[in-house]
């Protein structure tokens, strides 16, 4: 499992591509129809027409890395996309279950817990060890 930073945004695009492009082909998608700058080092995620294939493209330190996953059976899940749109942006965890051919559009989060001003127990300190 490859850890992404939170600083990392990870975009889909919305409309299939031919998997025959490669690192210069998806570089001037990036850039002409996503709108993006390809440099940034974050993670533009392609899929094929068959939706059994995905292309991800970033930057990293000098030079452009490709992964390529090809499914033996079944097809990706994607995220519902307006057609009027280029990209849709997902999370990390999003990403690693659509690799895991999990349709994540059909599974709830969990509310997180933030703090608050209003919430007594956020404004508690730590409790404190026993003495020894």
């Amino acid at each position: 499992m490859i850890t992404i930073p939170r600083s990392v945004r990870i975009y889909i695009g919305s409309t299939p591509i031919d998997m025959r492009k490669s690192i210069d082909g998806l570089h001037a998608i990036v850039q002409n129809e996503l709108a993006k700058d390809a440099y940034s080092g974050h993670l533009f995620v392609f899929v094929s027409r068959r939706w059994d294939r995905v292309k991800i493209l970033t930057w990293d330190k000098g030079g452009f890395v490709l992964v390529y996953k090809r499914l033996e059976r079944g097809q990706f899940k994607l995220p519902h996309m307006d057609p009027s749109t280029m990209a849709v942006e997902i999370d990390a965890t999003q990403l690693a279950m659509l690799l895991d051919g999990i349709d994540f559009g059909r599974v709830r989060r969990p509310e997180h817990w933030q703090p608050s001003q209003s919430d007594p127990q956020a404004a508690r300190p730590m409790d404190k060890p026993a003495p020894a």
